[in-house]
């Protein structure tokens, strides 16, 4: 168990970089955003590649930073009954959701998503926008944050079953959202 939960703190290192990245990217593409805009307003002109690169810069923010939103136990979740139920319950539905439904999405969605980034970047594919970019960087960040995602997924798995054997010890308390 020592050493899945080292893995799992491997894991969870490396989501917390994607997070930081994920954080400067929003802010980099307000920065771009910004710039664009008073650029277009005083001299009359404009980018499309910089529109792009925003685009660029959010996708990689909400692809890369979902692990890291995972990590955290900031995901959606439907909390009628959650709420309510005891530590202990609650770690085992976070099991079954983890190992029942996350790990197979996850994997379905990167069997999806892999091929197209394969295609997208063996063609070359441009931006039909003048003074577009490359489009294969973009979809490189949805086989990428789902393969993010699966492994936090696994580090959750790992760390409550950690915690269930008494060989982990976490934060398991979830605040409700005023509502």
């Amino acid at each position: 168990m020592k050493l899945l939960l080292k893995l799992a703190e491997l894991i969870d290192s490396i989501n917390n970089k994607f997070g930081v990245f994920a954080m400067w990217a929003i802010l980099i593409s307000c920065v771009i955003s910004c710039a664009n805009a008073v650029i277009r307003f005083f001299f009359s002109n404009s980018s499309n590649g910089w529109l792009e690169i925003q685009w660029y810069l959010i996708a990689a923010a909400v692809m890369l930073g979902a692990g890291m939103v995972l990590r955290v136990n900031e995901h959606v979740r439907v909390d009628v009954i959650y709420g309510q139920l005891s530590t202990r319950a609650k770690v085992y539905i976070d099991l079954m959701g983890l190992i029942f439904f996350l790990i197979p999405v996850m994997m379905l969605l990167m069997y999806l998503s892999y091929p197209l980034f394969t295609d997208k970047f063996h063609s070359g594919e441009m931006s039909s926008n003048a003074g577009g970019l490359i489009r294969w960087p973009v979809w490189l960040m949805l086989p990428l944050g789902h393969l993010m995602v699966l492994l936090q997924g696994i580090s959750e798995i790992i760390k409550r079953v950690g915690w269930l054997t008494n060989q982990y010890e976490m934060n398991l308390v979830y605040d409700r959202p005023l509502q």
